[in-house]
């Protein structure tokens, strides 16, 4: 299955408070985008590599993370 770039910018945000850094957003990211940092929380490395795919989004076990459009 291929995966088409959309027209549009995604943005991609983390809510810190929500996230528990059990870093499936970072294992499941087909672009690498996403990582944990020194504190075990998802953080964007690689904002225009992502192709808004929204695996991070319905995988994240605390719905910390959520994909908008530009």
């Amino acid at each position: 299955m291929a995966v088409r770039k959309l027209a549009t910018k995604p943005v991609i945000s983390i809510n810190k408070a929500w996230c528990k850094g059990c870093g499936i957003c970072a294992a499941l990211c087909p672009q690498k985008v996403l990582t944990l940092d020194s504190r075990k929380k998802a953080v964007v490395v690689r904002e225009s590599a992502c192709i808004g795919c929204g695996s991070c989004v319905w995988h994240c076990p605390d719905m910390a993370i959520s994909l908008e459009r530009e």
